[in-house]
């Protein structure tokens, strides 16, 4: 089994939501070790909606992820683990909170790197 050695939940939104997703996660980042990156206004990656991450280690998924469910604000998070099989990370091991959306797995090879 691989080792978890880390996680990214993905905060999606659009222009109406922009403001409400950049006050969850700007919250996050004060309630919790996590590091809060930039709001991209454009897909990024496999993400099929604006985004803006948070990454954080294993010993904060119990304080993060419960918090992001009760505290999300009707916006889809996309949460998965970093163990570096990025394809299997990506399309087998996720946690939806919200609408599932397809996400753009061809920017990972076979190998899933």
């Amino acid at each position: 089994m691989p080792e978890i050695t880390g996680y990214h939940a993905h905060v999606y939104f659009d222009a109406h939501s922009q403001t409400v997703a950049q006050q969850l996660c700007e919250k996050a980042g004060r309630l919790f070790p996590v590091e809060v990156g930039r709001m991209h206004a454009k897909n990024v990656g496999p993400h099929p909606r604006w985004s803006c991450q948070l990454a954080f280690a294993p010993d904060a998924f119990d304080q993060v992820i419960p918090w992001l469910m009760l505290n999300r604000q009707g916006l889809t998070i996309f949460t998965h683990p970093e163990t570096g099989q990025h394809l299997e990370d990506h399309r087998d091991r996720a946690i939806w909170m919200g609408e599932m959306l397809t996400l753009d797995l061809t920017i990972f090879d076979r190998t899933g790197t």
